[in-house]
């Protein structure tokens, strides 16, 4: 697929990008938070419930990074898929999650190398520059976090191999320096610590390591900056998924082996929540392993930093290049590849952010974009599935007067496909906002209609409804009784009050919900072929994973949604201020119907683009581009 942005990151590049995003101050930090405050040493099952939980989401993002190798992530995703308005507000929120994201990592890395220094930078800023006493702004400028970031945008401006290479060397420092914990630790490890004299295993019990897995799921949130990068990646739809599971896989092993090792060397509930894995090694007598393991810490929130710098400006992009954005944002520099306006951009909004607002003001307003967006992107996979195949594109279908022009392809175009396969791929705009079409072949059943088995018992009930009409209604179901079933989990007893007999009626009702909207999904005939990586066990796979993502988003603080509610108001704004008027997609709808373009993806990888001149006969002239996977990627050869 033809792409602006140059094509040069490996499955090595991914899978450290996945692993620098999810590995950083999480490790050294909220290892030792979770551990102090809320689990005991049974934060190992935590990070454990975590990761699963999280892997449910990673196939999802998986599967469409492969599918769809287009910037953008979660924002191209549900463009596909859900449609324009929906896309725009989920860019818009993880955009401002990113920014948040970036700005807190850069503040906690800023306090890091400042406690290293004996906070001497804190006190000659106070002292000799100024400070202020504001709520939710911090207590004086953080020229040191601004400042990082600032000089990370400018590195990541020079291309996307510059950002890959920042991030093998700081990757491999941390991964060193977490070996370096393993061993060492194990070797000063105490059993005894998981004694009943310390506590015990699960001094918490059940409801605390629940409640430490949902605290813990945030430490595996970096791993979209893979389906990010997919329309940089050699071979995304091979890269993609393999880069995500052995990332994921490797994250989850360094936070379970690293928490082990943490809660045997000293007591859990001695452990200091800023800097446990450093303190630890002090408090031991290894003032050395301190250091190594403090610098191990700032090379991880490197890398976090880059991959934060990274992503944001491509998912900026992605919806410039449709116009919901300020085209501006669109420009690709000719000779690095990258859209640097939106690098330079957003960097410095991030430096901002970083070097007037408090460290905890910025981390209570995270995490709600991102779990709806990986909701969003689950339901995506339910609908795409079950969507059944369209016979062709928009813009064919729309402008063709003879219905059977599109059934027959002009004799230059069939001469470069037919010595493929007789499946086709077609793919409609810049952005593609595709739309997976293959020929029509005659199946028992079509994809998205009830299955044969069950024709005889539910025919005449849902036998005249369109082919996915029905699980497009069931995803929507699917997700209310998971807003109603997770609202009355968390609020039913302690701020609704509920009698015991309504509270268990309604969590009776919306759980059969959940289950028959599921069940009503199976019986529906899904998509059985695909040259790429699908998510295995649909819908029950991403079923799961929306439950999970409304279950945490119900335990936000309702300052979180304050701003949530706040920053969708303002979103909205730029769409129907700005984006509605300059979207492509409404655009397309405007140009004249006498002409029709396409592009058709062949099984190979191969990419032809047609570009059909409807006649008034009905006729259809049609002049095509073959071009070759190894040219494809980059734009030069465009």
């Amino acid at each position: 697929m033809a792409t602006s942005l140059k094509r040069c990151l490996s499955t090595l590049d991914l899978t450290m990008m996945g692993v620098g995003g999810m590995v950083g101050s999480g490790l050294y930090v909220l290892t030792g938070t979770v551990a102090k405050d809320m689990v005991g040493p049974a934060v190992i099952i935590s990070f454990l419930f975590a990761g699963i939980a999280s892997l449910l989401a990673a196939f999802c993002y998986a599967e469409f990074g492969a599918r769809i190798p287009k910037t953008g992530s979660a924002y191209m995703f549900t463009y596909v898929t859900v449609g324009e308005v929906w896309a725009f507000l989920i860019g818009w929120n993880v955009i401002l999650e990113n920014m948040i994201g970036g700005a807190a990592v850069a503040r906690a890395w800023s306090g890091y190398l400042d406690s290293i220094f004996n906070h001497a930078i804190q006190n000659f800023t106070e002292t000799h520059i100024m400070q202020w006493n504001v709520p939710f702004l911090a207590h004086y400028p953080d020229l040191l976090a601004a400042g990082i970031l600032v000089v990370a945008s400018f590195f990541i401006s020079f291309g996307v191999q510059v950002s890959s290479y920042l991030n093998h060397i700081f990757s491999t420092i941390s991964m060193v320096v977490i070996i370096f914990i393993l061993v060492f630790g194990f070797v000063l490890a105490e059993p005894a610590n998981w004694s009943q004299k310390e506590g015990g295993f699960a001094p918490f019990g059940l409801s605390g390591i629940l409640a430490g897995s949902a605290t813990c799921f945030y430490a595996f949130v970096g791993f979209d900056v893979i389906a990010s990068s997919s329309e940089e990646a050699k071979n995304p739809q091979k890269a993609v998924p393999i880069a995500t599971a052995i990332s994921l896989g490797l994250a989850a092993t360094a936070y379970i082996l690293v928490s082990t090792v943490l809660t045997l060397m000293v007591p859990w509930h001695t452990l200091d929540p800023n800097s446990a894995l450093a303190d630890a090694f002090f408090r031991r007598g290894y003032s050395w392993a301190g250091v190594i393991v403090a610098i191990g810490s700032i090379c991880a929130m490197n890398t976090v930093l880059l991959c934060n710098l990274f992503s944001l400006p491509r998912i900026v992009y992605a919806m410039a290049e449709d116009g919901l954005f300020f085209s501006i944002f669109a420009r690709v520099n000719p000779v690095t590849k990258v859209p640097v306006n939106a690098i330079l951009v957003f960097g410095f909004l991030m430096a901002t952010m970083a070097l007037i607002f408090d460290l905890e003001a910025l981390v209570q307003f995270l995490s709600i974009g991102t779990l709806l967006a990986y909701t969003f992107v689950a339901c995506s996979v339910i609908v795409l599935r079950f969507q059944p195949d369209k016979a062709s594109s928009k813009g064919t279908a729309s402008t063709s007067p003879n219905p059977n022009a599109e059934a027959s392809p002009a004799p230059s175009e069939s001469q470069t496909i037919t010595e493929d396969s007789r499946v086709l791929k077609q793919y409609e705009s810049f952005s593609d906002k595709l739309q997976l079409v293959e020929r029509q072949t005659r199946e028992r059943r079509g994809v998205g209609q009830l299955r044969a088995y069950w024709e005889p018992y539910l025919g005449k009930l849902l036998g005249d409804c369109e082919p996915g009409e029905v699980v497009a209604f069931c995803v929507v179901t699917l997700i209310v009784s998971s807003v109603s079933l997770c609202a009355v989990l968390e609020f039913g007893n302690n701020q609704l009050h509920l009698p015991l007999w309504s509270y268990t009626m309604l969590l009776v009702i919306f759980s059969l919900a959940y289950v028959l909207s599921m069940a009503l999904i199976c019986i529906h005939e899904p998509q059985t072929e695909s040259k790429t990586f699908k998510v295995p066990l649909v819908p029950l796979t991403p079923g799961v994973s929306i439950l999970i993502n409304v279950f945490l988003m119900m335990k936000l603080s309702y300052l979180t949604w304050i701003r949530f509610t706040v920053w969708i108001a303002m979103g909205l704004f730029v769409y129907f201020g700005y984006g509605i008027w300059h979207s492509k997609e409404g655009m397309r709808e405007l140009q004249p119907k006498d002409m029709a373009a396409r592009y058709v993806v062949l099984p190979s990888g191969s990419l032809v683009e047609t570009v059909q001149s409807v006649q008034p006969d009905g006729q259809v002239d049609t002049s095509a581009h073959h071009i070759s996977p190894s040219t494809a990627p980059t734009s030069e050869d465009v």
